[in-house]
């Protein structure tokens, strides 16, 4: 296989693929991707849903994927789960029917199984590839990649179970009865309960803090229960509410919370942000619960720009950053390739970018000779095994890539990794298969790290690229939209996949993903942004 590195000049084009020319086979590509993000520190902009015994379905800072509402169920939905990124749900239903939204996966459900106490509520695990279903007696039953640490399914309660959390790395779990008693299970630490004090009104729900140390109670008047490292900021215990609460929800830092009354009134502490309730036109059903998403840093329908090292300042051309504060903020961290040195201004940059910035690396197929970095790591000892050493050389660099932006004190929680067919890729069916090996060992070293990968690219250059290669329900960046919502190239039909032939498969979905942010002007409809030295981004709903 030839390994040889191709000379390359930069990584910002201004951005997006003329839909002629990539016709005529002239790749013209965004010469630089701009990221989006994820996961490590806090969401800037969370959301939630109200979910109602019908199965409906209230979107407040998110996208609603869906609904059992004028289906129908054979028991009500009592219980709901979402995705930490935002990207879908689950709701339960009595009988332990479980219906999946989004990207949120169907791993089974007791809804075809005799129990012998109906289902109360649900619990996803960490990476959401599986869930906990709750009964009322505390018996548990596990879907997908959940464990089973135990239940109190024979054990008499002073109570019936009303719900559950899970533990942060999914290794145990939480049950709360109706009188605030806790049972642990796993690496579940007991921090407290109100099973021996005596309570206004009982216990409906509980949340467990995001390190895993302490978690809160919530009872039917809004009265607020703390435990362990769970902060207290405010009830409504002491407070005249038209319905009763029947739920709540942490932020992601566990400074704040919200609760929902069975009308959809909301009520936010600390953190908390208002986003919309339903208590003033209460839906055909009552709400039973809610579901937060931790979200991406910026918010469904923002805008904004991405920038790189040609915004420095002095760059010819270009050498200057757009106006502040932006909905949408992705900047470059490495230069003109994945190994190169670092952009200049990105410590400016990131400071521009703000709450909403995200980080996105310049990607390049293993160079000729294969470089030191290569030789050893997660992939093993290569002694020459081109794939071993692709897979080092992609882990090496993503990992040192965010190891460089926290040590300058910042850190995205969502990287894009800009996969296009001017960076240094290999070529031939073997340059192919090693390129999908650097691409995911810089996948599997973001997750490493601790951040949420996503990929930009299109569908023509990651096919070109990479191949079949896919990451199911990866955040996709997607280049190419003309503006935000005039004409078949608008940033909102790429968000929907409904591009028309037969441009429409140079711009699908790829990769197994999920569309999250789309970078438009410069083709289709034309240009409509400020200046023509910046590339836009437009946030899907």
């Amino acid at each position: 296989m030839e390994r040889t590195r191709r000379a390359f000049w930069g990584a910002r084009g201004l951005t997006v693929v003329g839909v002629m020319a990539l016709l005529a086979g002239m790749v013209v590509l965004a010469s630089r991707p701009a990221s989006a993000q994820a996961a490590p520190t806090p969401p800037i902009s969370p959301g939630y849903w109200l979910m109602a015994s019908d199965g409906g379905v209230y979107q407040f800072g998110t996208t609603n994927f869906g609904s059992m509402r004028g289906h129908t169920l054979n028991q009500p939905i009592v219980g709901s789960a979402a995705l930490e990124d935002g990207l879908g749900y689950w709701l339960v239903a009595a009988d332990g029917g479980v219906f999946a939204f989004g990207a949120a996966g169907f791993y089974g459900s007791t809804g075809g199984v005799h129990l012998n106490q109906p289902i109360v509520g649900m619990a996803p695990t960490p990476d959401g590839h599986g869930y906990w279903l709750v009964a009322r007696d505390g018996g548990i039953f596990t879907f997908g990649d959940a464990g089973f640490y135990g239940s109190t399914g024979n054990v008499h309660l002073n109570q019936p179970i009303v719900g559950m959390a899970a533990t942060p790395n999914g290794q145990g779990y939480w049950l709360v009865a109706a009188d605030g008693g806790i049972f642990t299970f796993g690496d579940a630490g007991f921090y407290g309960s109100t099973g021996g004090i005596h309570i206004n009104q009982p216990v409906v729900g509980m949340a467990a803090t995001s390190e895993g140390k302490g978690y809160w109670l919530v009872a039917r008047d809004g009265g607020i229960f703390t435990f362990g490292d769970a902060g207290f900021y405010g009830s409504t215990g002491g407070i005249h509410i038209n319905q009763p609460v029947v739920g709540m929800a942490a932020t992601s830092e566990g400074k704040g919370y919200w609760l929902v009354a069975s009308d959809g009134g909301i009520f936010t502490f600390g953190d908390a942000p208002f986003l919309g309730s339903t208590g003033g036109d209460p839906g055909p059903a009552p709400i039973i619960g809610m579901a937060a998403a931790h979200g991406y840093p910026f918010p469904p329908g923002a805008t904004g720009y991405d920038i790189s090292q040609f915004q420095c300042p002095g760059f010819p051309f270009f050498g200057s950053i757009p106006p502040a504060p932006q909905g949408v903020a992705v900047v470059q961290v490495s230069g003109g390739a994945i190994d190169a040195s670092p952009n200049p201004c990105y410590a400016a940059e990131v400071s521009w970018a703000g709450s909403n910035d995200s980080a996105y690396i310049f990607m390049d197929g293993l160079p000729s000779p294969a470089p030191p970095v290569s030789d050893s790591g997660p992939a093993g000892t290569c002694n020459g095994n081109v794939s071993c050493e692709s897979y080092n050389f992609g882990w090496y660099w993503a990992r040192n890539w965010v190891a460089y932006s926290r040590n300058l004190g910042v850190d995205p929680w969502l990287w894009w990794l800009d996969v296009e067919t001017d960076g240094a890729w290999n070529g031939g069916p073997a340059g192919q298969a090693s390129n999908a090996s650097v691409i995911s060992g810089a996948y599997a070293g973001l997750q490493a790290s601790g951040v949420v990968p996503g990929i930009y690219s299109t569908a023509y250059q990651w096919g070109k690229v990479a191949g079949s290669l896919a990451f199911p329900n990866v955040p996709l960046w997607i280049p190419g939209a003309g503006n935000i919502s005039g004409g078949d190239f608008s940033a909102q039909n790429f968000c929907a996949g409904t591009i028309p032939a037969p441009y429409g498969t140079l711009y699908e979905p790829f990769a197994d993903g999920i569309v999250t942010l789309v970078q438009y002007g410069l083709v289709g409809n034309g240009y409509n942004g400020p200046s023509s030295k910046y590339d836009r981004d437009y946030a899907c709903l």
